[in-house]
């Protein structure tokens, strides 16, 4: 009976995944983040003219994938602005900014703050990123939503950096993530 019990407990944990902090509650991601060293799985997410775009497509290319659980917050708003004015300076490289937020608010927000170095892309009806890069939160207040992390894919495909912001209210570290694409 206990040896059930440790199973259950042991699968409890595995299918909540990642621990973080959301308005001080401690929430777990749906499974776990992927890791460096790992191809990038490919996945659809959709545009301002709901196009649906893939990771493929930015092939050849550094691709850093600021995820965020919505523009409507300050800190997610912050993250995107942020991102925006350091990708100026990139070679060879695109920021890619997913969120469950819907096409039109990702493209009104860009639009109205004038951001034109980073591309908003909708995970809303995404499965394929949901289920191979672990950062839907699986409960706490912003169930449903993304985590805040930040994965840098290479030329390659290769995921080559991740960042898991323990806290969702903290911004990403953002210059580890730019030593990470040079």
């Amino acid at each position: 009976m206990n040896l059930t019990a440790n199973t259950s407990s042991s699968n409890s944990s595995q299918e909540k995944g990642e621990t973080v902090v959301c308005r001080g509650v401690e929430a777990h991601t749906s499974g776990p983040m992927i890791k460096v060293g790992r191809e990038a799985p490919d996945f659809r997410a959709v545009n301002a003219k709901m196009e649906e775009i893939s990771l493929s497509d930015y092939k050849g290319k550094k691709v850093i994938l600021n995820i965020f659980p919505s523009l409507d917050t300050p800190t997610c708003a912050l993250s995107v602005r942020q991102f925006n004015a350091r990708a100026a300076g990139l070679t060879n490289t695109v920021v890619l900014c997913l969120s469950m937020d819907l096409p039109f608010a990702q493209s009104r927000f860009c639009s109205t703050e004038g951001l034109n170095n980073v591309i908003p892309l909708s995970v809303f009806r995404s499965h394929d990123f949901m289920t191979h890069y672990g950062l839907q939160l699986a409960d706490g207040p912003l169930e449903g939503l993304m985590a805040r992390a930040v994965i840098v894919v290479d030329e390659n495909g290769k995921v080559c950096y991740t960042q898991l912001v323990k806290n969702i209210s903290h911004e990403p570290d953002y210059e580890a993530t730019l030593k990470a694409v040079q």
